[in-house]
């Protein structure tokens, strides 16, 4: 391991945990809005939601929608599927609808028990963090409050994809957020739950790229790629430089 001034981190699945909200929120409000017995089971339900999401974020990646227009397209494109003879949602409509599950998620947004002795533990070995999100700002600044996470960023930079006009795994983002703390790509971690956008791209990048593979499973075999399977596996891997 290189050593390394800095640590940046992916947000969602890295030290929220998104899945665990978004399962709780969808089930929720399809509970709400009477659309429950469409399906089999609760997983059914989850699982049309991801597979719309995951378009819809795709689009937005490729700037082809806002990150706003991207929640509108994934609640007509699920409604749709549940409901095909009532037509598509107008944007007031899926609006709505979007706003009950995102009252459902923000009920639900924990940071994992691992993030914050972990962040406590870096920056009192004196490494400095930052964060870097295929997101918007808009989106990730109040959930990091939310969590409780911020203060430990609070001298860090907050890279969104949406802002940047780039996502992971292009250098580009990763590069600014090194520049924005001083330092070479080669001075510099990250950590992230994707192998491909968060790990390689970092690694590609210059980076040392680590990835959080918390279900252990996968490929394991990268050379240029440090695995993990939980945020306290971290400090042990940094010798700060100067120290």
């Amino acid at each position: 391991m290189r050593q390394v001034r800095a640590v940046l981190f992916d947000i969602d699945d890295t030290l929220f945990d998104y899945s665990g909200a978004e399962r709780a929120a969808i089930v929720a409000q399809v509970d709400e809005s009477g659309m429950a017995g469409a399906f089999a089971s609760e997983q059914a339900a989850v699982e049309l939601w991801i597979q719309v999401m995951a378009a819809a974020y795709q689009r937005f990646l490729d700037g082809e929608l806002t990150h706003r227009g991207q929640q509108l397209e994934r609640t007509r494109a699920f409604v749709a599927a549940v409901r095909p003879g009532d037509g598509p949602l107008d944007d007031a409509a899926a609006a709505e609808w979007f706003e009950g599950y995102r009252r459902h998620y923000r009920a639900a947004w924990r940071a994992f028990p691992d993030a914050a002795p972990t962040l406590e533990a870096l920056t009192a070995h004196g490494l400095r963090l930052g964060l870097i999100s295929n997101s918007s700002e808009l989106n990730q600044r109040p959930k990091m409050r939310e969590i409780g996470l911020a203060d430990f960023f609070s001298d860090g930079p907050l890279i969104c994809s949406e802002e940047h006009g780039a996502a992971k795994p292009a250098a580009s983002i990763f590069h600014a957020a090194c520049g924005e703390l001083g330092l070479a790509p080669g001075e510099v971690a990250y950590v992230g739950d994707r192998h491909d956008l968060d790990a390689q791209g970092a690694r590609d990048a210059g980076l040392t790229g680590i990835w959080l593979n918390r279900a252990a499973a996968g490929p394991q075999a990268d050379p240029d790629v440090t695995v993990i399977a939980s945020l306290t596996e971290l400090l042990p891997l940094f010798t700060p430089a100067g120290r």
